[in-house]
């Protein structure tokens, strides 16, 4: 399996969590599991680009 795959799948779940988690009443909540999802998506993206 190729290094950074792992993390960016669970960015991808993770943001999409976060994002269906706007629309409640966590709102503040849903933005930081956003933000974390999006870190782990770019820093997944990094290694599959560096590591090819």
């Amino acid at each position: 399996m190729r290094e950074g795959l792992i993390p960016a799948v669970l960015g991808t779940v993770v943001s999409a969590s976060g994002a269906a988690l706007l629309c409640s009443k966590y709102k503040f909540a849903a933005t930081g599991i956003l933000g974390f999802g999006l870190a782990h998506m770019v820093l997944g993206a990094i290694d599959l680009v560096e590591h090819r």
